[in-house]
Formats: structure tokens, sequence, C-alpha cells
């Protein structure tokens, strides 16, 4: 079978397509026919060796995928040949089959395509878990979204409103903002041209945003822990913008405020039944219409390395996906 395979730490360019041996299902295994594989920023990373996952090589990139069950081994009874499903896998996606574990695949449903299932494990499962399980945040509040534009920026956007919060989209752009409108927006802020906290505080009538979802870090994480509310809860994503804050811990004490660290790769091992609960839901709002992620472009497996570099000079708005 073919697959894209790196074989030393570098960039996209260094990305080769190979034929290699096809899995074979063991115990408890299944084997997925490949039909979408989708790109995250964090893939970038990991063919470079700057992420906190360093496969064995050689490995293929794309954490997340959607496909058809082609064959299982001995005790698997949860899918069968011909189920529709998605997986996480952390890596080794983008091939024209993977071997995955029975527990890690979830079954999709009528009317959900390959695409749209492939795009919502990561971004949108990430998200899940850190409005739902994290910030448990109620309909009515108000969420401010950092880095609003981007994979998981558009999913808490999405998923906020579908749980009845006001969204404020922050972002770096106008441009960004109006994707960020798109995809249900109630107000932005450019935080290029404005101060965010006073904004926030502008836009909440001084009383600051319940929830911040922060996928940046760098300075715009304390300018928004400083716009939340009494009793707040702020997200700790990631840090898409390089830098690690340093938060004064006062402000959580001054605030009353919680401060959550979301590291659902974590939480989908220790906690696999909420991971499938999440994923459910957000298969049955794709399948109703209510969630669509957006796909910047569809790569052919051939060209995984320029869906890569578009993921890497931050010129993707929404999904990626590449498809055997």
């Amino acid at each position: 079978m073919r697959a894209v395979v790196c074989e030393a730490f570098g960039p996209p360019s260094s990305l080769t397509i190979a034929d290699i041996k096809a899995p074979q299902a063991g115990p408890g295994e299944v084997v997925v026919d490949v039909k979408a594989a989708a790109l995250n920023f964090f893939d970038t990373l990991i063919i470079e060796g700057k992420y906190q996952v360093r496969p064995p090589m050689p490995f293929s990139p794309g954490a997340e995928m959607a496909g058809v069950v082609a064959s299982v081994g001995d005790g698997v009874t949860r899918v069968k040949p011909g189920d529709k499903v998605a997986a996480y896998t952390k890596f080794g996606c983008c091939r024209e089959q993977v071997l995955l574990s029975e527990d890690d695949v979830i079954a999709v449903p009528d009317g959900v395509d390959f695409e749209t299932a492939a795009g919502l494990m990561v971004t949108y499962g990430t998200t899940m878990h850190a409005l739902r399980g994290r910030a448990r945040l109620q309909e009515g509040e108000t969420i401010a979204v950092l880095g609003a534009s981007g994979g998981v920026g558009q999913a808490a956007v999405e998923i906020s409103k579908l749980m009845g919060a006001r969204v404020i989209a922050c972002a770096s752009s106008e441009e960004k903002l109006a994707f960020a409108r798109k995809s249900g927006a109630d107000e932005t802020v450019n935080y290029a041209e404005e101060d965010l906290k006073t904004r926030l505080k502008a836009l909440t009538g001084g009383c600051g945003v319940d929830v911040v979802y922060d996928p940046v870090g760098g300075a715009y994480a304390e300018a928004a822990l400083r716009a939340t509310a009494w009793r707040g809860r702020f997200l700790v994503i990631g840090f898409a913008s390089g830098e690690i804050p340093k938060i004064p811990l006062n402000l959580a004490l001054l605030k009353g405020c919680d401060i959550l660290g979301v590291f659902w790769g974590e939480a989908i091992v220790r906690e696999p039944e909420d991971h499938w609960a999440d994923v459910a839901q957000l298969l049955a709002w794709a399948a109703e219409g209510k969630l669509k992620p957006h796909i910047h472009a569809v790569y052919p497996l051939v060209q995984t390395a320029e869906a890569l570099e578009e993921l890497a000079q931050r010129r993707a708005l929404g999904k990626v996906i590449v498809k055997p």
C-alpha cells in the first residue's frame, strides 16, 4: 500500500511516498481503509521533532481519519467489515490503510461524509472536552475565543453557539474575524489593533467573560485572564504563538477564577467513555446539519507535503484534508 513516510525529522519537503506492507489485524484489532485523513498544525511539528509526541521512525503524519473497516481480528465485536468509522491515532493516517485497536474506532452515522468525520476528531473533540468536560459551559454564558479562525478556534465558536453561549471571537486580522463571524460569532475583537482586556470588558458591560478559550498563549493569555468575570474559567488549550505565558497567580485569587488545563490526548486514554460520548454528540450534530467543519482544501496523498506547508505557513482557514 502507499504511505507518506517520515524517515528523518525535517520540513514537509523531506517527506516521501513509499510502498509499504499492508497491515494485518490481530486479536482485538481493526484494519481500516482510509478515505480521508485530516491534518493539524501539530503535524508540522511532529515531522520536525518539535512536538511532545515523537513516533518511532519511519512513520506517517496525520492524527485523525475516517474510512471503512476492511478486516477485523479475533474477538472484535464493536465493528465489522464494511462499517463506516472515524478514529484519532496520534499519527500514521496519511496512508491507504491503518491498523487500530477496536476501542479506537467510533461509528460514523449515515449522512456524514468522510471529510467531515475525519475533521471532527481532534479540533472538535478537544473543544468538546474543554467546553463540556472542563469549563462546563452553560447556556447564556459569554465565552471569548482566542485564535478564533484556526482549527480549534472555529470549533470553539461553533460548539459554544450550539451550547447556547454568547461568543466573542478574537483574532489578529479582519479576514480571520470575518471567517469567525461566518462560523457564528456574535462579537469580534481584533487583538492586533485593540487592547484585548479593555475590549472584552466593554463588550460585557464591565463584568468580564465567563469563559476564555485560549489556544494561542503568549501575551494575550494574561490580558484575557484579566478580562474574566468573577468565578470565570480560563481554558489552557495550547500555545500556537510559540510562547508559554507566565501567569501572575494573584489574578486567579482576586477573581476567584479557575485556570483549567485541557489535555485531550491524555483524557481520551483515562476517560474513554467520555470521549466516545463527546464524539457521538459531534457526529450527531453533523448528521443533523448543525455542525460542518470548514474544509480549507483537499489534497491527494502525493501532495501531503504541500498540505502540511499550508498549515506551517498559517494560511489554512479550517481543516486541511488528505485523501489516499
